[in-house]
């Protein structure tokens, strides 16, 4: 019985990934294909998984994530930040920038830790929970890249704020999670700032792992 238990409910995580991927929804029919799973057996996932308000049918019975899951995605925010703020903290002394780690939802990019350089005369002051689309910005942008298989850091220049540069790397490797991390300034930035910040994603997936 605990190993049916567990089988039930590693099936049961495979559809909630499978809906988080973006997409416009799914038939029952399409998540059976996709999970290699019987009918049967999805609709009893389904029936649970609604009972429980973590996914919803629409009108033309797709299915979708439910609001149940803003519960647990707002309990692992502050589980996110404090695991950040340490590899921030290195980044933006390093670099002398403010560094963030930004997360994907939906189409936007939030802010869930910032750490501000101690040294510098003057920094851009990026508050927590800051929300932008991401197709504006290094941080969405380097999201972006990561929903297509990319690992690529992005510079942008007056995106979000005049004046402002941003440095972004994706945090690669955490299929559970569309974040990542960067730096903002509003003086120049050294050659050497793009690897960093790579760096500074690696370690923080790392500790994340």
């Amino acid at each position: 019985m605990a190993a049916e238990s567990a089988q039930t409910l590693e099936r049961g995580l495979r559809l909630l990934r499978l809906l988080a991927d973006g997409k416009s929804g799914r038939t029952p029919t399409e998540l059976s294909a996709e999970l290699s799973l019987s009918r049967p057996v999805v609709y009893r996932l389904l029936t649970t998984l609604m009972n429980e308000g973590f996914v919803r049918r629409d009108a033309e019975g797709r299915v979708h994530l439910g609001f149940g899951v803003l519960v647990l995605a707002q309990a692992v925010q502050p589980l996110l930040r404090a695991a950040a703020v340490p590899t921030l903290r290195r980044l933006a002394e390093d670099v002398g920038a403010t560094a963030h780690l930004t997360v994907a939802e939906g189409d936007d990019g939030l802010a869930v830790a910032v750490v501000e350089p101690s040294w510098t005369n003057m920094h851009v002051a990026y508050r927590e929970g800051a929300r932008h689309p991401l197709e504006k910005g290094a941080a969405g942008r380097a999201i972006l890249a990561l929903r297509d298989g990319r690992d690529d850091y992005f510079v942008t220049e007056g995106q979000l704020q005049e004046g402002a540069r941003g440095v972004a790397a994706p945090v690669t490797g955490l299929p559970w999670l569309e974040a990542s991390v960067g730096v903002v300034t509003f003086g120049p930035l050294e050659e050497s700032t793009g690897p960093r910040v790579v760096a500074a994603a690696a370690e923080l997936a790392a500790a994340l792992d």
